[in-house]
C-alpha cells in the first residue's frame, strides 16, 4: 500500500474513526460501525484511475474484515466521481498490448461490479455532487443510492466519441426505465438529484445540507438488521431479476434455507418468540432483539 494524503478537499464523511490502511486515492475508515470509503482524488473530481481502482479492492477486503456492519462510498470534494481517467485508463493503455491492458482495467470491472455489488455487508452510495459515464456503475452497484439535489449526472460518452462502457449500459437499464437510459446517453443531457431520483438511479434526493444526516439515519437503521439475512436478501433480489417465475421460486427457497444455515443470531427463532410467545415486538413495526 502507497502513503495517503490527506484529503485535498472538504468530504462530507466524518473525519473521525479508526483508519483501515494507507492508500494513495482512497481514505477509508470505520467510525461507530460504519465503514466510510472516500474517492480521495478532489483534484480530478473522483475520476478512476489503474491506481484507484487496484486499490479499491484492497479497501472492500480491509472493510470486510473490519468491524462495520454498514458501508458508506462517497467523493472527497464537488464529485462523487467523474467517471473514468480519461488519460491514465483510456489514453495511456492504448499503448499497452492486449494482455496488459486486460490486466490494467481488470480491477475497475472487478470492483465496480461484482465485488461491489455481491459485497457482504449493506453498501450506501452517498452522492455529494458530479457523477459521470463510469460513476454510473459504481453508484448502481451499492444497494442504496442518496444524493443531494444539486448533484449534477451525466452519460456523457456520447460527447467523446464512444458509447457508455464497462457495464454502464447494463446498470443503467436495470435502475433507469429503458426511454431514459437511451435519451440521456445518445443526448449526453445532463440531469440533477431530484431527476435521477425520480428515474430511480438512485433511492432517493435531498438538500444537500441534509445528505450525510439522511445517509447517517439510513446506516443506523441496517446497523440494528441481521447481517446474514441481510447478505442473503441482497443476493436473491439481485440475482432474481433475470428468473422466471419457476426458476425464482425455487432460488428463493433454495437461499431461505441457506439463511437459516448461515444466520449466528438465529433470528428467525427469536423473532417468533418475541412475537408470539413474549407478544413484546410487532414485526410489521419493528425488529427482534438480539
Amino acid at each position: 500500500m502507497m502513503t495517503t494524503p490527506e484529503l485535498q478537499t472538504a468530504s462530507l464523511a466524518p473525519t473521525t474513526g479508526r483508519e483501515l490502511g494507507t492508500w494513495k486515492t482512497i481514505k477509508a475508515t470505520v467510525d461507530d460501525e460504519i465503514a466510510w470509503v472516500v474517492l480521495n482524488r478532489p483534484e480530478k473530481r473522483n475520476c478512476m484511475s489503474p491506481t484507484l481502482n487496484d486499490e479499491m479492492l484492497q479497501v472492500l477486503d480491509a472493510v470486510s474484515l473490519s468491524e462495520a456492519r454498514v458501508m458508506v462510498l462517497t467523493g472527497a470534494g464537488e464529485a462523487f466521481s467523474a467517471g473514468m481517467d480519461l488519460k491514465e485508463f483510456f489514453r495511456e493503455a492504448d499503448a499497452l498490448s492486449p494482455a496488459q491492458r486486460e490486466i490494467t482495467q481488470r480491477s475497475a470491472f472487478e470492483w465496480q461490479g461484482p465485488r461491489l455489488r455481491n459485497f457482504s455487508l449493506p453498501t450506501i452510495a452517498m452522492v455529494n455532487g458530479y457523477c459521470f459515464g463510469g460513476g454510473f456503475l459504481p453508484l448502481s452497484s451499492c444497494d442504496i443510492a442518496i444524493t443531494a439535489d444539486d448533484s449534477t449526472f451525466g452519460l456523457s460518452e456520447i460527447n467523446w466519441g464512444i458509447i457508455p462502457g464497462g457495464n454502464v449500459p447494463t446498470a443503467i437499464v436495470h435502475t433507469m426505465s429503458l426511454r431514459d437510459s437511451i435519451y440521456y446517453s445518445i443526448t449526453g443531457e445532463t440531469f440533477n438529484g431530484t431527476k435521477a431520483a425520480e428515474m430511480k438511479l438512485v433511492t432517493e434526493s435531498v438538500p444537500r445540507d441534509q445528505l450525510l444526516t439522511r445517509v447517517l439515519e439510513i446506516a443506523e437503521v441496517l446497523k440494528t438488521k441481521n447481517p446474514a439475512i441481510i447478505r442473503v436478501t441482497k443476493e436473491t433480489l439481485r440475482h432474481m431479476r433475470s428468473m422466471g417465475w419457476s426458476e425464482a421460486e425455487n432460488y428463493i427457497n433454495a437461499k431461505f434455507a441457506e439463511a437459516q444455515y448461515i444466520d449466528r443470531e438465529d433470528g428467525r427463532a427469536k423473532g417468533l418468540k418475541q412475537f408470539l410467545d413474549d407478544k413484546t415486538i410487532r414485526p410489521g413495526l419493528e425488529g427482534y432483539k438480539n
